[in-house]
């Protein structure tokens, strides 16, 4: 089996453990921070935490693990990745600029439940998060359900790849929450702290902008986009309407000298009229996107025996975040190519470096996150910028902001993809395991391209059959499919 696949699937199994047992009898190192670095996409640098750890010290590990079904199997897994610590490169500065601020990093806490008071933004810039959005402040009375999450998971227990939540806005009365964001400000000078907002009328969309103003954050945020506002003339009922994002958002520019930046909804088929409105309204930035309206059926997604629809938020929603991103870095209103740059904010399932770094790839100048956030912590940050700056200082980049966008080059519409060559897949065989799967998805889902020998368990590509879809890469679970030259069609 291929050594990374085997990797990546033993530390998905590890609980990432608060005050994590395993560390805890290792005296010469930190194998539960070593298994997070290999979790959260470093495994490259995970060395560097057990470098110094003997057998004995990895066994004691090991032995104290409390996994529910059986140890996470330390000692190989460090094995196979090897547990020489990798030399620092020369560190990479991740600053960049965001709606003319300076932020000493891309990752912010995006407005949501996992920044609702003092103490847990405190503790978010504590651990190095450049910014947080908070979470939207209104003028409504809110009164959350109980319970109020549900989640997309194997088992029904532990991680998930999807999150839905029905909650509002800040419970908080608006002066308790903007003398919150009043003393992060005074407390945190270097960090960025935006106001997120949202009001049902004009007048209320220009006192809390104002608030917010003389509360001395760095910059508003405007939420047309939360999917589960019980009352009308707000949250994704103004996402929706170009007119109403034009309107709301000139009416706060003209009232506010801080940069204005609208929340975008994803529940619309063109999320650039929205976006082109944002342009002409004269903000700042656009942050996207919200959650996804979304339905689960399990007992979990009950209120009082009834349910409803909400947002769906998390790693199952980042590609269609990611074609929103997309669709509005190529809107000339967007990109500058009718004039001002509007910066764009990138949210929507990012959980590692490598999820982040694409959407800057396609333009973003930061990231926010949040359902990671709730999985699994604050402590996400030190593998999200230990990540990226490993990424730029293999690449030889100095600056963040030289590689933001660089990716929409690439895109192209349908009509304009190469149709005359091909690629055709090629089995390892020193990695092939003889399961088949290759073979049924071919026979059931694709071309009918694989022929199997079951005497000796062994799948072989029919050429004259195969049309170069690689469904086969796809299901392949040891990654014994690779690829070929890629030629002309006959």
């Amino acid at each position: 089996m291929e050594k990374r696949l085997h990797v990546e699937e033993e530390a998905a199994r590890c609980l990432l453990c608060q005050d994590a047992p395993c560390s805890q009898v290792c005296k010469q190192g930190d194998p539960a921070r070593a298994i997070r670095a290999i979790r959260f996409g470093n495994e490259k640098l995970s060395g560097r935490w057990v470098a110094e750890c003997t057998d004995e010290d990895l066994e004691k590990a090991e032995k104290a693990c409390i996994h529910y079904d059986r140890p996470i199997r330390i000692r190989e897994m460090l094995r196979a990745v090897g547990r020489e610590s990798v030399a620092p490169m020369q560190e990479r500065s991740l600053e960049i600029d965001f709606c003319g601020i300076h932020c000493e990093n891309p990752f912010f806490l995006a407005s949501s439940a996992i920044c609702t008071n003092y103490e847990m933004v405190a503790r978010a810039f504590e651990a190095g998060w450049a910014g947080v959005f908070y979470k939207t402040i209104c003028l409504q009375d809110i009164r959350e359900v109980s319970p109020r999450f549900d989640a997309c998971q194997q088992g029904d227990k532990g991680d998930f790849y999807a999150f839905r939540n029905m909650e509002q806005l800040s419970e908080n009365p608006a002066e308790v929450d903007f003398d919150i964001l009043r003393r992060l400000k005074r407390d945190y000078p270097s960090k960025v702290v935006v106001a997120s907002i949202m009001g049902q009328t004009e007048e209320q969309w220009i006192e809390l902008a104002k608030m917010a103003e003389k509360a001395g954050v760095d910059a508003v945020e405007l939420n047309f986009s939360c999917p589960q506002m019980r009352l009308t003339g707000m949250g994704s009922d103004v996402g929706q309407n170009p007119e109403l994002v034009l309107f709301y958002t000139a009416f706060v520019k003209r009232m506010v000298s801080i940069p204005v930046i609208p929340k975008m909804t994803p529940n619309i088929t063109h999320i650039t009229e929205p976006a082109m409105a944002v342009f002409f309204a004269g903000a700042d930035g656009v942050s996207a996107i919200n959650t996804i309206k979304s339905v689960t059926m399990g007992r979990r997604a009950e209120v009082s025996g009834r349910k409803t629809i909400s947002g769906l938020s998390g790693r199952a929603v980042k590609p269609i975040a990611l074609r929103h991103i997309l669709e509005m870095a190529q809107s000339p209103m967007i990109n500058g190519s009718h004039g001002k740059k509007v910066d764009v904010s990138g949210i929507g399932g990012i959980e590692t470096w490598c999820d982040a770094l694409e959407f800057i790839q396609l333009g973003c100048s930061n990231v926010q996150v949040c359902t990671a956030v709730m999985q699994y912590g604050y402590r996400i940050i030190d593998d999200l910028i230990l990540g990226l700056q490993h990424y730029l200082a293999e690449r030889g980049v100095d600056h963040l902001a030289d590689i933001v966008g660089e990716e929409l080059p690439n895109f192209v519409t349908p009509s304009d993809l190469d149709r005359e060559t091909i690629v055709y897949p090629k089995i390892d065989r020193e990695r092939c395991i003889g399961c088949g799967r290759c073979y049924t998805s071919c026979a059931d889902g694709g071309h009918q391209a694989i022929a199997f020998d079951a005497a000796t368990r062994q799948p072989r590509i029919i050429g004259t059959k195969c049309v170069g879809c690689h469904l086969c890469r796809l299901v392949c679970p040891t990654g014994a499919i690779g690829i070929t030259k890629r030629i002309d069609k006959k």
